[in-house]
């Protein structure tokens, strides 16, 4: 498995959400940190869109239902934002869900909510298998 899939990128985007966490701290909505986090990539000039719509695909065939990442990043790296106590399972699963979904190969989950530190989890796909790395 290729775990050095888009590293470089991926250490960028990391840079520009440690920078939103040490300005803006916790305990604010998701949306806040979403705005912010856009704001900073624009600043550090890495190219971004937010809350794009993705197809779905089911067999092959895209499905009516699309779906919104927070974030892609450099239109590789799919973001999603929480900004909740802890991080669970059911964050993960979704993020995972979301790749497969898609077909993106590198997603990370980022938690703004977490008392004592940013909360983060890089998650590098391939047809058989999903490998998470965290902090």
């Amino acid at each position: 498995m290729n775990t050095e899939l888009f590293q470089q990128e991926g250490y960028e985007f990391m840079a520009s959400a440690f920078e939103v966490y040490n300005e803006m701290g916790n305990g604010y909505t998701e949306e806040v940190y979403q705005e912010s986090l856009e704001r900073e990539l624009g600043e550090r000039k890495i190219p971004f869109s937010a809350q794009s719509e993705l197809p779905i695909y089911y067999k092959g065939v895209p499905l009516r239902r699309k779906f919104r990442p927070d974030l892609m990043i450099r239109e590789t790296i799919l973001v999603e934002l929480k900004a909740v106590s802890t991080l669970t399972p059911e964050h993960e699963a979704q993020v995972l869900n979301y790749m497969k979904a898609s077909g993106k190969t590198v997603g990370y989950l980022v938690n703004y909510g977490s008392r004592d530190r940013l909360q983060w989890k890089r998650f590098v796909r391939t047809p058989k298998l999903a490998e998470i790395s965290a902090n």
